[in-house]
């Protein structure tokens, strides 16, 4: 019989796929979702983009809130949103509503995603945390290479509307294990005070940097709202460092950038980042423009 501990991480590694996947998995069914909402491709990008810009700027601070107000709870309520927004985007008849949908579906992995990798990492002793994070970090790039190949082939098989709807009985599979398996109960370690203006200064830095990477092309990298954008990400930049310096409880303590190991995972984390989505996400939708346009 299955450990508790087995069951838990399980329940994770679904959260995981599922966030990562929605990452990729709608890249190839752009021209389909364009033909069946009638709708202009200027407008379908948003769709794609507002899960990544969303999903980049408020991860940080609900992951800070979940390890406040209790994990279990908060992922449990992440996996609704997720659950929400999938079946709010696949039912879609407008691209406004698959926006708004896809807008939720991101909130709700916002809080999955961070809460997911400590939820796994705490519900194993020490010394087996190791491969829980292997199993984990394995799980989030898999999700993430499969999205293409997933979104295509269930388009061709059961319609764009199919990509979105897989979801929903994921994640009640996901809500049910958690429900069984997971703590309510969050330990209570005194007054615990929240970072808000950290939080509020992250989540602008990071969304505004995440717009100019996003519309910097189509807006143009000189424009006046690309530039405001970049000026604005700096500064709040600059003011979050100056803030988690002086708070008492600092949403992103600053000590842990002293710890070589830690610099340098995070520098791989990037790199990784930058050289995924050049693969897997501008890659697929070149390869299926270039096949419409050979037709």
């Amino acid at each position: 019989m299955m450990k508790k501990s087995t069951k838990v991480i399980a329940m994770m590694m679904i959260g995981i796929f599922l966030c990562m996947l929605d990452t990729t998995v709608m890249n190839i069914a752009l021209p389909a979702i364009q033909t069946g909402l009638n709708t202009d491709l200027t407008h379908l990008s948003w769709a794609l983009n507002i899960y990544t810009v969303l999903f980049a700027s408020l991860a940080i601070p609900l992951g800070r809130l979940a390890d406040v107000w209790g994990r279990g709870r908060m992922y449990l309520i992440g996996l609704g949103l997720f659950g929400i927004g999938s079946l709010t985007s696949g039912l879609s008849l407008s691209v406004g509503l698959l926006i708004t949908g896809r807008a939720i579906q991101s909130i709700g992995a916002a809080i999955v995603f961070p809460a997911s990798m400590t939820i796994g990492i705490q519900s194993v002793a020490l010394s087996r945390r190791t491969g829980v994070i292997t199993s984990l970090g394995v799980m989030q790039g898999l999700a993430a290479a499969l999205g293409p190949t997933i979104g295509g082939a269930v388009t061709q098989f059961w319609g764009w509307r199919g990509i979105f709807l897989i979801n929903v009985p994921l994640v009640a599979v996901a809500l049910c294990g958690c429900i069984a398996w997971l703590s309510w109960r969050h330990p209570s370690h005194g007054q615990v005070k929240l970072d808000l203006g950290g939080s509020a200064l992250v989540m602008t830095t990071l969304l505004a940097l995440t717009l100019v990477l996003v519309k910097g092309n189509d807006w143009g990298w000189t424009s006046r709202v690309v530039l405001s954008l970049g000026v604005t990400s700096a500064l709040t930049l600059i003011a979050f460092v100056w803030m988690e310096a002086h708070v008492s409880a600092p949403m992103v303590p600053l000590a842990l950038f002293k710890d070589r190991q830690f610099n340098g995972a995070a520098l791989a984390t990037v790199l990784s980042g930058v050289f995924m989505v050049g693969l897997l996400v501008l890659m697929p939708s070149f390869l299926v423009a270039s096949r419409i346009l050979c037709k």
